[in-house]
């Protein structure tokens, strides 16, 4: 699995693009908040022949789900992501308004995820481990086969998702952490949805708030 990282939105979230070896692609988190932004993004996939086959959102925030309805329209793929995010993606439209953005209301989903599922496209196989307390459905997608985990607003280098937005809880984002994601094998590289990677042992070792 090839794993590719673009950046986009004024909040500068973090789209994964994880292709097989024959070119299939699911996208983690498409932030593509401007048609300029989003040219970037097809012109990528372009560049690098490859086939989007799944949209994935890790949870439902404004800046993680801009790009949704683009993408829908261009490759007629619908976002999947867990059914305790629902409320985000409902209320996103006036967190944007929050934020000085505009957007339009996303798209539903085309199936929700739950805990524990695999999902698979070409020879890629993830599974889904909802990690709450950043966001209520918040999820991680953990590619065992390729030492990788996606982990959303949830872990970061050196630090953890806020909890004061509607649906979070600090208590819970940390026990949910300690269950879901440090339990994973230390070698584990963790992509986060924002800043640059890091690994589950470093964060085991030296995140302040296990610490």
């Amino acid at each position: 699995m090839e794993i590719f990282r673009l950046v986009f939105n004024p909040i500068e979230v973090n789209t994964y693009i994880l292709a097989d070896a024959d070119g299939k692609c699911a996208v983690i988190d498409c932030g593509c908040y401007t048609l300029m932004e989003f040219d970037e993004f097809t012109a990528f996939l372009a560049k690098h022949r490859l086939e989007p086959v799944l949209l994935l959102n890790t949870h439902c925030h404004l800046d993680h789900i801009f790009g949704n309805k683009l993408f829908r329209e261009k490759y007629c793929l619908g976002p999947r992501f867990h059914k305790d995010d629902e409320v985000n993606r409902k209320d996103s439209v006036q967190h944007a308004m929050l934020f000085g953005l505009v957007m339009d209301l996303p798209p539903e989903p085309e199936a929700y995820i739950a805990d524990g599922q695999i999902i698979t496209f070409g020879n890629v196989e993830l599974k889904a481990l909802h990690v709450p307390g950043h966001a209520p459905g918040s999820l991680c997608f953990w590619s065992e086969k390729n030492d990788a985990v996606f982990t959303g607003d949830a872990l970061f280098a050196g630090s953890i998702g806020r909890s004061d937005l509607t649906g979070g809880n600090h208590e819970l984002l940390v026990r949910s952490i300690r269950e879901k994601l440090f339990t994973l094998p230390p070698e584990t590289v963790v992509y986060p949805g924002h800043g640059e990677s890091t690994t589950i042992e470093r964060e085991i070792k030296f995140n302040p708030y296990f610490n």
